[in-house]
């Protein structure tokens, strides 16, 4: 209840730059310029690396010329809204979280994100 005009004061959404050094914002679409066009979010653990390693393996199968990016860093993960990790990353959209996918499961998302 507000007295006197007194009401609770409303938060402020601040914006940040991630720590890639691009002009993207932790708070709003996350659009970077390293050129991955592939992202594995994670935090370091033996899933992470176990979906990173199997993204690798599929985009090899697929043999497509693009780089698979590993994100540690928090803000960058939490401007793409994840919650539960691991999370792929497919042309700057979030195509899965909270699983570790095989690498043929990978190549579907990958063939399906080029369409």
């Amino acid at each position: 209840m507000a007295l006197f005009g007194f009401g609770k004061k409303k938060k402020e959404v601040q914006t940040a730059p991630c720590s890639c050094q691009c002009s993207c914002s932790a708070a709003g679409r996350v659009e970077h310029k390293s050129g991955a066009a592939i992202q594995v979010l994670g935090t370091g653990c033996a899933s992470c690396h176990t979906l990173l390693e199997n993204t690798r393996e599929a985009v090899r199968s697929l043999r497509m010329d693009v780089q698979v990016e590993y994100v540690q860093d928090m803000a960058t993960i939490a401007g793409y809204g994840v919650m539960s990790l691991p999370a792929l990353v497919v042309h700057g959209k979030v195509v899965s979280t909270g699983k570790v996918l095989k690498p043929d499961q990978i190549e579907v998302l990958l063939k399906n994100s080029e369409k």
